[in-house]
């Protein structure tokens, strides 16, 4: 008598190579921004931002979510963001000071090694909406500043600002609504 084992979807399969391409672009990003080469930044960044939304909807789509998928995704998601914040730190009139940057990579980190452990003991905490909202204002930030430093011009310069301290505010909240759940979680745990 056979039985039937459930099919996983290969591991290397398309939306987890749009994921590896898009940690690839990283690197390409992270060079252009040595370079100073803005416009190149800007292209670049919006072709990782693509692949982000298109490997997750692939995933859906053609029914081919992996764990590695799950776990990696973010992964790449925070190397290309935290990464281009660190390397544009020290551009003049990047519009950026230390302590964003610090917020922006201390939130990613802490919330990383949260989501690991909540779900570690079985809870379930994906992104939610503050937390999707965070990294859209967190790419909408980059090209601000890619497109300050290509064109500048005052009403660029504030806009990047706008962005710049708006995506600021919403990481650090994004951060601090993450660390509420999971105190409620794990007060709820303790209660049960």
């Amino acid at each position: 008598m056979s039985t039937m084992t459930p099919t996983r979807p290969p591991v290397f399969n398309l939306p987890n190579q749009l994921t590896a391409g898009r940690l690839g672009l990283a690197v390409v990003l992270f060079v252009l921004i040595e370079f100073k080469l803005w416009l190149w930044c800007m292209a670049v960044f919006a072709l990782a931002a693509f692949t982000d939304w298109l490997d997750g909807y692939l995933a859906r789509k053609l029914n081919l979510g992996s764990t590695l998928g799950r776990n990696l995704d973010p992964l790449v998601d925070k190397v290309l963001i935290c990464g281009a914040y660190i390397f544009l730190l020290p551009v003049p009139n990047s519009g950026l000071e230390p302590w964003m940057v610090v917020v922006v990579v201390a939130r990613e980190l802490i919330i990383t090694g949260l989501r690991g452990f909540m779900e570690s003991v079985g809870a379930v905490f994906g992104a939610d909406w503050l937390g999707k909202i965070k990294m859209v204002l967190q790419c909408a930030a980059l090209v601000g500043i890619f497109w300050a430093l290509e064109s500048p011009a005052a009403w660029v310069d504030v806009t990047r600002d706008v962005l710049v301290w708006v995506m600021v505010i919403t990481t650090a909240l994004s951060g601090l609504q993450y660390l509420w759940r999971a105190f409620d979680v794990l007060r709820m745990e303790r209660v049960s």
